[in-house]
């Protein structure tokens, strides 16, 4: 592990944990209200005031650290690329603010999961 990131604030609605894999850093991203997990790009975030990148993570594919993973932390879900990058069901994630699905209207499971909204 290279870092933590908490987010403390309202937005980002996700928690980060930075990993050292092979040769380039992940970021595990963790949904602050449930126990969806997804792999992404490392984003520059100050949580302490708050100021930093928003928009859309880059989700990122490596099976082998999913796997290690979903052993580490039995319960949780790590979701791939091409299932956050896919479509947006609202039915299939009834936890998810209908009004803010409404006002924020995200293309992809991923903006859903992993956002700035305040």
């Amino acid at each position: 592990m290279v870092e933590f990131r908490l987010a403390s604030n309202v937005t980002p609605n996700f928690h980060q944990g930075l990993i050292a894999y092979r040769e380039r850093t992940v970021a595990v991203a963790c949904a602050r209200d449930s126990a969806m997990l997804a792999l992404a790009e490392p984003r520059t975030i100050d949580f302490v005031d708050g100021v930093g990148e928003s928009g859309p993570l880059a989700f990122v594919d490596a099976p082998e650290l999913v796997a290690a993973l979903a052993a580490l932390l039995p319960g949780s879900q790590v979701l791939t690329p091409s299932e956050l990058n896919g479509p947006f069901d609202a039915t299939a994630w009834p936890h998810i603010s209908s009004n803010d699905i409404t006002y924020w209207r995200p293309g992809t499971l991923g903006e859903a999961l992993f956002n700035y909204w305040d």
